[in-house]
């Protein structure tokens, strides 16, 4: 499949599907206690992309792995997503008031109601792992499941990169020393996507390691281009404050590289990505139009 209609209509499908099964697996917010179930389905279901879930529905079936098989993990990985948000926006954090257009959780509800609904959120996404019966695996490959996903989000992962770059405000990176901080908080859990999609079947190391490096490449592409959104988008493109970063004082690609370099190293990161997937027949292709529409929003 290479038309670009035709993909963002399997773009929409994912979309749809994920959030069905979110809604399955959210508790309703009538439950007690209901202000607490409210906030974590706000976080949830107040939109998104979706790239996450998108990435596990297209590696699955690219290893012709049934979609019922993939609906847990695209789960998991969204309202762990949801989860880092909300924690992220918090006022010891990022302090920030938007999120995809609209309050963020602590704004919307109150400080203590959205760490308790990031809390809640993070367990709930390892109990769809532990728990799901579509999961087409044995218990050996759900329980690396659960690790994929727990190191892809520890001191290790993602909340390791959340707290370099706590630390790095006012400070001026190296390309490197940005390079890190990125590959752990945003890129760890876009590789565990992929992975989670890969431990759902018997792949060959050979096509594992392929996977692996598309996954790296875009993840590192897509921070890139978060950088470009914040200095040329507006506020209501990006669903947040325009400018965050700068008023900050964060380093960022663009800042470092200027504007031009950043958008030619992320186009090569697409290159890289597409390349690394070479051994993929035709049913790869909606991952080599994820990682170029990544690329076309940055330029």
């Amino acid at each position: 499949m290479t038309d670009p209609h035709a993909l963002s209509q399997l773009i929409e499908q994912y979309q749809k599907r994920v959030e069905d099964k979110l809604e399955h697996w959210l508790p309703p917010a009538p439950t007690l206690p209901t202000e607490l179930h409210q906030a974590m389905r706000y976080s949830v279901l107040n939109g998104g992309k979706r790239v996450r879930a998108i990435l596990v529905y297209m590696v699955g079936e690219a290893l012709d792995i049934p979609l019922e098989a993939l609906d847990g993990p695209a789960c998991a990985v969204e309202i762990i997503h949801a989860y880092s948000l909300i924690h992220d926006d918090l006022p010891a954090m990022d302090d920030d008031d938007l999120r995809r257009g609209k309050p963020t959780c602590h704004r919307q509800f109150d400080e203590a109601t959205a760490i308790l609904a990031g809390d809640a959120l993070h367990s709930l996404a390892f109990y769809i792992l532990a728990h799901d019966p579509a999961i087409q695996s044995s218990d050996h490959k759900r329980l690396k499941m659960v690790e994929c996903l727990a190191h892809a989000i520890g001191s290790r992962g993602m909340a390791g990169g959340q707290a370099i770059d706590l630390a790095s405000e006012g400070k001026a990176l190296t390309l490197a020393e940005l390079e890190n901080m990125h590959i752990h908080k945003t890129g760890a859990l876009i590789r565990a996507s992929v992975e989670l999609a890969v431990l759902s079947d018997n792949c060959p190391v050979s096509l594992q390691k392929a996977l692996d490096k598309y996954a790296k490449c875009i993840g590192l592409a897509f921070q890139i281009r978060d950088d470009i959104l914040d200095v040329e988008a507006d506020t209501d493109t990006l669903g947040k404050p325009q400018g965050a970063d700068i008023a900050r004082n964060k380093s960022t690609y663009p800042s470092l590289l200027g504007m031009n370099e950043a958008k030619r190293w992320a186009r090569e990161l697409h290159e890289d990505a597409v390349q690394a997937i070479d051994i993929i027949d035709k049913k790869a292709d909606p991952l080599r139009w994820l990682s170029s529409y990544i690329i076309e929003r940055s330029n």
